[in-house]
């Protein structure tokens, strides 16, 4: 397991999981779906979740990047753990006002972890990953809540990204299994 918290895998599942039919960003469609939504509502799960995504971070981190909308919670949380500024990245720029891509200290030059609630293809990790980059942020790493990714496979590789989790897919099919028994 790749969280200290043994209990989050089955908590987060039970909490989070829903059957049905599910359109994901990527477009793909899947027969359950993983409301971080609610886990980010609850702030004792929250605050579980934030410990372990600050126990992944890289030691030479100096940005959080929370990513709209649901990496933002989180980022939030684990700032408030390990005192480092958060940076709010949006899917697009604003049209308004400061017009800007991401909210907050300035991050060039910088290096920014971006965090994220839950990461299939890497879509908007990808996107924001070139953003920032573009930005003059170091962006090496994303540490998400869930990795929903095929198992051993990066996603996000074709832009030099390294992936963490607190859980994966596979751990939360576990959890799963376990609490049917």
């Amino acid at each position: 397991m790749t969280t200290t918290d043994t209990d989050l895998a089955a908590d987060i599942d039970a909490t989070c999981r829903l059957t049905g039919e599910f359109v994901l960003r990527s477009g793909q469609v899947s027969n359950e779906y993983f409301d971080k939504y609610l886990f980010e509502a609850d702030p004792l799960l929250l605050a579980r979740v934030a410990r372990e995504v600050a126990q992944l971070l890289p030691a030479d981190a100096e940005v959080l990047g929370g990513l709209e909308m649901g990496g933002i919670p989180i980022a939030t949380a684990v700032s408030q753990l390990v005192g480092l500024p958060v940076v709010f990245v949006r899917k697009k720029a604003k049209e308004y006002g400061t017009a800007k891509l991401a909210e907050g200290p300035a991050y060039d030059g910088r290096k920014v972890v971006l965090i994220e609630d839950v990461i299939t293809t890497g879509g908007a990790v990808r996107d924001a990953t070139n953003a920032l980059r573009s930005g003059g942020a170091v962006v090496e790493t994303v540490v998400c809540a869930i990795d929903r990714s095929p198992a051993g496979e990066n996603p996000l590789a074709d832009v030099e990204l390294e992936v963490r989790a607190v859980l994966t897919k596979a751990e939360l099919d576990q959890a799963r299994a376990a609490a049917q028994v």
